[in-house]
């Protein structure tokens, strides 16, 4: 990152100090975004107080992407993955009764609102009509949130959003235009081989060479085999993948960790058959850990 951004991103987090009570938010991520450009944008917009959509495919590090950003910046993570139950109450919070009162128990938006968060607005395109409503006087100039029965609250000057977004899965539908007008929207372009190398060596260092090419060429065979339709997306998983490797650096044989991170996602038998043959052309059953790990 060139030395202005870093400079800004510097002021940044002087300027806004997460306090104490959220510092536990404040994580590294689990491994870093590759793609310097698509970075830089991201930091741009946001130090300009905008809000980011990441778009993409499958297993393009969307979510490692949103890590990186709040770790750069230095602000608590608040996660919201949106499904058919998602509604405002679970985004502001909810009614309890505490201490013989009528007590709001605050949501995750409530939350990145009140200590300057970063909200992770995971599959934004799967939200309720409810619960984008909630979205829209956050995400423009405005920066407020009506809490029904209770109060008006204005965000934290750092609190900024990052919607993830993946095209085709069951249960998302377009966004509408009033909530992309609220965003800056990157398109996060599907890795090359080269960038999947660096993304495992970073995730399992000290790989054989040759077995890094041959994972990330597995990743991509799979890959191309979903877009054409011959199998579906489960078992395109790079979360599962890098778990995989982790596990095999632990001592599992590379068949058994293969199988749970990727094979095993596929609850189709012959599916799951068509995805193990494509695992078996790469990697024999008689492959140990020590064939892929040399430290």
């Amino acid at each position: 990152m060139n030395e202005t951004l870093s400079r800004q991103l510097e002021e940044f987090r002087n300027r806004y100090p997460v306090e104490e009570k959220v510092q536990y938010r404040v994580t590294r991520p689990t491994a870093d975004f590759i793609g310097e450009e698509i970075l830089e944008m991201a930091v741009m917009a946001l130090l300009d107080g905008e809000n980011l959509l990441l778009v993409g495919n499958k297993a393009t590090g969307k979510n490692i992407l949103a890590e990186n950003l709040a770790w750069l910046f230095g602000r608590p993570v608040y996660n919201m993955s949106f499904h058919v139950n998602t509604d405002s109450a679970a985004l502001i919070g909810t009614d309890t009764f505490e201490g013989n009162e009528v007590k709001l128990r605050r949501g995750p938006v409530y939350r990145a609102a009140q200590y300057g968060g970063f909200g992770i607005l995971d599959e934004i395109n799967m939200a309720k009509s409810d619960a984008v409503a909630v979205l829209h006087a956050a995400l423009d100039y405005r920066r407020l949130i009506d809490v029904p029965g209770y109060e008006r609250i204005s965000l934290h000057p750092a609190t900024r959003f990052i919607g993830t977004m993946n095209y085709g899965y069951a249960g998302t539908k377009e966004l509408n235009e009033a909530l992309v007008s609220r965003f800056m929207v990157i398109q996060v372009p599907t890795l090359s081989q080269e960038d999947l190398n660096r993304l495992m060596d970073q995730t399992a260092p000290g790989m054989d060479r040759g077995m890094l090419d041959q994972f990330s060429s597995l990743f991509l065979d799979l890959q191309e085999k979903a877009v054409n339709g011959e199998i579906s997306s489960r078992a395109v998983d790079l979360r599962g993948l890098l778990s995989a490797l982790r596990m095999i650096k632990q001592g599992l044989t590379p068949a058994r960790a293969i199988e749970m991170g990727i094979v095993n996602k596929c609850f189709d038998d012959f599916e799951r058959q068509l995805v193990d043959d494509v695992v078996l052309t790469r990697f024999p059953l008689s492959l140990t850990a020590g064939d892929i790990f040399h430290e």
